[in-house]
C-alpha cells in the first residue's frame, strides 16, 4: 500500500500544472478512470521547480484513451503510449504497466523472452526490447527507474501516492534506483546515463548501491543503438548542466563508452589546451541555456570531438591546412558514428567550423571580406575565439576578426590592406577590350 500524502502536507498546487495536462487528468477521471500526474513533473513540483513536461498515468487502455480524446494519437512500439495534442503542446498518457516473469527457454547465443500474448520481449542480455503488459498503479510503480521519479499526484483528491519512499529521497536530494541496480542497468543500460543526467540536473547525490555498478557496467552502453545514445547526449549537454554531466561521465568511466578518443585525450592531458577548450565551450553552452538563448548540437559536437580531431590533424604536420582538416573530420566522425549516431545536418556544419580555421590567417583583400559572408562564419569565429582563449591561437588574430565585423566598408578595406602591407593594394591593370570594326559596305 502506498503512503498517501494529503494536499495539506505537500506544496503541489494545480496553478503550477499545465492547463492542458489538467484537462486530460479531469477528462479521464470523469470517464471513470484513475488519473495521476506522474514522474519527473511531480518530483520537480515538490522541489519548487517548473516542470518541462507533464506526463500522465492511468488504468485506461491506449484505445480507451483514444476514444475519449479526438485529438489523440497512439505511438510507440516498445511502449504503447497515447499523445493528446493541444496545438504544439503534447500531453503524454501511459497505461499502468505490470511486471511479468520471463520464459526460461533461451538460445545459447541469443534469446527472446515473451509473455503468453507476446507483448514482452527481452534480448540475450536481459535488455527490454518491447513491453506492453498492462497492470495497476501498485504494479506500475515497480517498473519505474528511480524513487524520485515514482511519485503519483492523484487528481481525485490532490494527494501524492508514494510507494517507494520517493518523497523522502526528494527531500534528501538522493537518487536511488528501485529494485536491484545491477538488474535494472542490464534491463536498460541507458538508466546509467539517466542517473548521471538527474544527478547533474538536480544536483542530487547518487545512493551508493545505485552508484557502485556505474563503475563496472559501462560496457553495456555498447549494446544500445547509437541513435538512442544521440538523444541522451542532447539531454545531458543541452539542458544547461552540461559541465556537471561531463564531470560525472568522466568520474564513472562512461565517457569512454560514448566518446572513446575524447576520453583518451582527456586522460592523457587533463589540463591541456584541448581539455580547457572543451570545458569552456560546454560552460558557454550552459550559460546560453540559462539566458534562454538558442544552442546547437553542431557546436556541442565540435567541442566534444575537438581534441581527437586536432590531435590527428597535427600529427606529423607543421602546418594544418583545410584539406587535411576536412579529411580528419570525416575520419573521426565516421568512427564516432558507431558509438553515437550524429545526423549529417550537424556533422556537415561542424566540419566547416574546423576547415575554416586556417582561413582566418588570410586577412588580405577580397578573400578576407568573403569569409565574413560564409554561412558558417559565426560558428567558426566562436571556435577561433575559444582557441585564442586557451593559447592555441594568437589573441591578436581573434581581436582583428572581432573588429572587422563592426567596421564600416571603408574601414574594412583599410584593415585588409594594412594586414599585409601596401603591396596588396596594387591592382592588375585591366585589359582594354578591342573594338570591333564595322563590316565593310563593299
Amino acid at each position: 500500500m502506498p503512503r498517501i500524502v494529503p494536499r495539506a502536507e505537500h506544496p503541489i498546487s494545480r496553478s503550477a500544472i499545465s492547463p492542458n495536462a489538467l484537462k486530460v487528468l479531469y477528462r479521464l477521471k470523469e470517464a471513470g478512470f484513475q488519473s495521476f500526474l506522474v514522474g519527473g513533473s511531480v518530483r520537480d513540483l515538490l522541489l519548487g521547480l517548473r516542470p518541462k513536461d507533464f506526463d500522465i498515468a492511468t488504468n485506461a487502455l491506449p484505445d480507451e484513451v483514444r476514444s475519449i480524446f479526438r485529438n489523440c494519437r497512439l505511438i510507440g512500439r516498445r511502449f504503447r503510449l497515447a499523445h493528446v495534442y493541444f496545438g504544439n503542446d503534447v500531453v503524454e498518457v501511459a497505461t499502468f504497466r505490470a511486471a511479468h516473469e520471463e520464459d526460461e527457454e533461451r538460445d545459447e547465443d541469443d534469446w527472446r523472452a515473451r509473455d503468453p500474448e507476446g507483448e514482452r520481449v527481452l534480448d540475450a542480455r536481459g535488455r527490454i526490447l518491447r513491453d506492453n503488459v498492462y497492470g495497476t498503479v501498485e504494479e506500475d510503480v515497480w517498473r519505474r527507474d528511480f524513487t524520485a521519479n515514482a511519485l503519483y499526484y492523484n487528481i481525485a483528491d490532490f494527494s501524492v501516492w508514494d510507494f517507494v519512499d520517493g518523497v523522502r529521497d526528494v527531500q534528501a536530494r538522493t537518487l536511488r534506483l528501485i529494485g536491484d541496480p545491477v538488474t535494472r542497468y542490464h534491463e536498460d543500460p541507458v538508466r546509467m546515463l539517466r542517473a548521471v543526467r538527474f544527478a547533474a540536473k538536480l544536483e542530487f547525490s547518487i545512493d551508493p548501491a545505485t552508484e557502485t555498478p556505474l563503475l563496472d557496467l559501462g560496457y553495456l552502453l555498447s549494446h544500445v543503438p547509437p541513435a538512442r545514445l544521440f538523444d541522451e547526449i542532447m539531454k545531458l549537454f543541452l539542458g544547461g548542466f552540461g559541465a556537471r554531466s561531463l564531470a560525472l561521465l568522466r568520474q564513472y568511466g562512461l565517457l569512454e563508452q560514448l566518446f572513446p578518443e575524447t576520453a583518451a585525450a582527456l586522460a592523457k592531458d587533463p589540463d591541456g589546451a584541448s581539455a580547457q577548450l572543451m570545458m569552456r565551450g560546454i560552460e558557454n553552452t550552459d550559460r546560453r541555456v540559462a539566458a534562454d538563448k538558442p544552442v546547437t548540437p553542431t557546436f556541442l559536437f565540435a567541442m566534444l570531438l575537438f581534441a581527437p580531431i586536432m590531435a590527428r590533424a597535427s600529427h606529423g604536420a607543421e602546418n594544418i591546412d583545410s584539406h587535411k582538416l576536412f579529411a580528419v573530420c570525416e575520419e573521426v566522425l565516421r568512427e564516432q558514428q558507431s558509438r553515437v549516431s550524429i545526423p549529417r545536418r550537424f556533422t556537415l556544419p561542424m566540419r566547416d567550423m574546423f576547415t575554416l580555421q586556417p582561413r582566418f590567417h588570410r586577412r588580405d583583400g577580397r578573400k578576407a571580406l568573403a569569409l565574413l559572408q560564409h554561412p558558417r562564419f559565426r560558428a567558426a569565429y566562436d571556435l577561433l575565439l575559444l582557441r585564442c582563449e586557451v593559447g592555441l591561437e594568437d589573441p591578436e588574430l581573434g581581436e582583428w576578426w572581432t573588429e572587422v565585423q563592426t567596421a564600416s566598408p571603408t574601414e574594412r578595406e583599410a584593415m585588409t590592406r594594412l594586414s599585409t602591407g601596401p603591396a596588396t593594394s596594387v591592382r592588375r591593370p585591366r585589359r582594354r577590350r578591342r573594338r570591333r570594326r564595322p563590316p565593310s559596305s563593299s
